[in-house]
């Protein structure tokens, strides 16, 4: 397929600045494959569709607060610095991208609080906007990171236009967020809230949790009209024993398997068995789905609505059909259905 097949237009006032006002009172378009017919629903009516025995797999890495700004020394100039990754934890060094970038060359000192008790050395280049930075603090290793964590904001999208408020602290993060290492939320999962895991639980509907860690390359453009030349970032995964567990038994039973967000599916299509058995796995991914995939794990899906020619959007469609989805997008720009991290949901059956 083509990079084209996936343009649309989406108006800028759908792109959702801020999340519903309850995580389980946004919209949900459902998606049924084999009548072929679109629903309009809340997203606590998902529970209507789930069983006894069927199972949701969640992904419960946790946000970090990736974005920090500092100034350059000498200039004073403010930078934005977003964390990526640690590289080494002894030594303090970690892959960032800085904005402005062309400010920042190697051997630059960048100053971070009021105090400047934190200070950063610009020691490689990686990317056009990436660097190398080493952070250079008087204190353990437990006060550096909680210094990053009292000096870093939420990681909000770019598109979101607005500063970043106390609240997002708690709704850019689901409710399961466990381990720390994401710089972008799984965002399918933000729509759970306690009372509805409650109410699913009490009905007999177990969760699968394992981990893929956000990288900002999910929000990497494709740049190439041909997707099987498209490089995906590799983000790490982890899934669990007690996970595989509850998904094989419940494929076994013939239950239905919902995978929560395309960072899910993308796990479970990392380590699936040539018998379509999911495998415990610990390590990196750099998997990309787009039509025609056959899916070996999960055979329901909760999604957000995203933005035009996105990885995730071709994940969806490869899910659901190319034709039944751009259908279903048409609509959901038509009824006003908020798009993208704090947007509506979709779930297809």
């Amino acid at each position: 397929m083509k990079l084209s097949q996936f343009d649309f237009e989406l108006p800028k006032e759908l792109l959702a600045e801020y999340p519903s006002e309850h995580r389980d009172e946004a919209r949900l378009m459902v998606l049924n494959r084999k009548e072929q017919t679109i629903e309009h629903k809340l997203f606590k009516d998902l529970i209507n569709y789930f069983d006894e025995g069927d199972v949701m797999m969640l992904n419960n890495t946790k946000v970090f607060p990736a974005r920090m700004y500092g100034n350059k020394e000498k200039t004073g100039a403010r930078i934005e610095v977003f964390l990526l990754r640690e590289l080494n934890a002894e030594h303090r060094l970690w892959d960032v991208l800085v904005d402005p970038a062309r400010k920042i060359r190697i051997g630059n000192k960048l100053f971070f609080g009021e105090d400047e008790s934190l200070v950063a050395e610009v020691i490689d280049n990686t990317t056009s906007r990436g660097r190398t930075l080493r952070f250079l603090f008087d204190g353990s290793y437990e006060e550096f990171r909680k210094k990053l964590i009292v000096l870093g904001q939420t990681p909000l999208p770019k598109y979101i236009k607005r500063d970043v408020e106390p609240e997002d602290e708690e709704r850019y993060q689901t409710i399961y967020a466990k381990h720390e290492g994401a710089v972008a939320a799984p965002t399918a999962g933000l729509h759970f809230s306690k009372h509805l895991m409650k109410r699913l639980e009490i009905k007999g509907v177990d969760f699968a949790e394992m981990t893929l860690h956000v990288g900002l390359g999910t929000f990497n453009p494709v740049e190439v009209e041909d997707l099987s030349k498209h490089k995906m970032d590799s983000e790490q995964i982890i899934i669990p024993e007690e996970a595989c567990n509850i998904v094989n038994n419940a494929l076994d039973q013939k239950r239905r398997v919902c995978a929560v967000g395309t960072t899910v599916m993308r796990t479970v299509e990392s380590s699936v068995s040539a018998s379509h058995r999911l495998n415990e796995f610990n390590g990196w991914t750099n998997k990309f789905i787009f039509p025609p995939y056959d899916f070996s794990i999960a055979n329901s899906m909760v999604t957000n609505f995203h933005t035009p020619k996105s990885t995730l959007l071709m994940m969806v469609a490869a899910f659901a059909g190319y034709d039944f989805v751009m259908q279903a997008y048409e609509e959901a720009v038509k009824e006003k259905y908020k798009f993208y991290s704090y947007g509506d949901a979709m779930l297809i059956i």
